[in-house]
């Protein structure tokens, strides 16, 4: 009897510690995962290396363009519309015309030098030929005045054409006069139909000044 309640005492024993034990275990190994899981969030991170953005497009430069406002002179024929030009000594035939035009010399320049102050603004006159196709040569001289008293003619008839000297450059300045421009000279001649009476140089006669 004793024997047996001995025994029965050492197993419910044996029992109480296996549980005691068994509870001990299942803590510590909670501890042990919850230290794990703290561990794994609080530790430091490596931070990720940003790669620098590499860019395609260059750097556009600014270019800074100045226009300046000074206007200077031109020495030298502009472009119009219905204008023949011409260098001195030059020759061309206008198909157009029916005729064959040379700018054959300066005669004259008197005009007022651009840097001087006149009270005259003085005249230039230009030697041409014209030909046409059924015609002989025609040489006429064109100013760029227009006074008969003076002997100074603007226009000539040719041809079935009114012709007017328009322009005549370089202008002469106080350092560079007739004697220094010559042989550099430019004329622009206008053409226009006629359908007056026929000049002296239609007729087939020479005008000379």
């Amino acid at each position: 009897m004793i024997y047996r309640t001995l025994l029965t005492s050492l197993t419910i024993f044996t029992l109480a510690t296996c549980k005691n034990q068994n509870a001990a275990n299942a803590e510590q190994t909670k501890a042990s995962q919850k230290t794990e899981v703290i561990t794994k969030s609080e530790a430091p991170t490596t931070p990720q290396q940003s790669t620098p953005k590499t860019s395609t497009e260059l750097p556009v430069e600014k270019t800074e363009v100045k226009i300046s406002e000074k206007v200077t002179e031109k020495q030298t024929l502009s472009n119009k519309k219905g204008m023949i030009y011409l260098k001195e000594g030059e020759n061309k035939f206008l198909k157009e015309y029916e005729m064959n035009v040379t700018f054959k010399r300066m005669v004259e320049d008197s005009r007022c030098p651009k840097d001087v102050q006149c009270i005259w603004a003085g005249n230039a006159t230009a030697e041409v030929e014209f030909m046409g196709t059924y015609t002989r040569p025609v040489t006429v001289q064109l100013s760029t005045s227009n006074d008969a008293s003076k002997g100074y003619a603007n226009t000539e008839k040719f041809n079935g054409y009114k012709i007017t000297l328009e322009e005549v450059t370089p202008e002469t300045t106080s350092a560079k006069g007739f004697k220094s421009l010559k042989g550099s000279y430019q004329i622009a001649l206008k053409f226009e139909k006629d359908s007056g009476s026929p000049s002296p140089t239609e007729r087939g006669g020479t005008t000379t000044k």
